[in-house]
């Protein structure tokens, strides 16, 4: 009895195997082609946008970066254009003490107006540079 329930067993498993191996009809290929192209689209449609997506994300935050590293300098360069024309001024102003009188006078007011030029010039090329 054993021996017998063995070869029906067999017989049905071997005819499930020989099954899946069958061709399909060309009508049901055509389907299952077209279906599989259709789902394929779908999804190289939908990694397309998350890649794009993802690039444009990345791209902001490089801008973004960028931004802030030109401000960065721009700020960094008004500082320095600024202490500069302090020392510029400082020095000029030590020098004006060889001088006695009216040209001590006229040199310190020359000094001060190179000072407020050299910021001036400073604050216009930082408001340049930010625009």
């Amino acid at each position: 009895m054993k021996s017998k329930m063995m070869v029906v067993l067999g017989a049905t498993a071997l005819s499930a195997l020989v099954a899946c191996n069958r061709a399909e009809p060309p009508s049901e290929v055509r389907k299952d082609v077209a279906n599989a192209q259709q789902n394929a689209a779908v999804d190289v449609a939908k990694k397309q946008i998350k890649a794009a997506d993802a690039v444009q994300d990345k791209q902001a935050n490089v801008d973004k970066g960028v931004n802030d590293v030109d401000q960065a300098k721009a700020d960094g360069a008004y500082q320095v254009a600024i202490a500069r024309a302090d020392g510029d001024y400082k020095i000029a102003k030590e020098k004006c003490e060889a001088l006695s009188g009216d040209a001590q006078k006229s040199c310190k007011s020359q000094a001060e107006a190179n000072v407020d030029a050299a910021k001036a010039n400073a604050k216009a090329r930082y408001e340049a540079s930010r625009s």
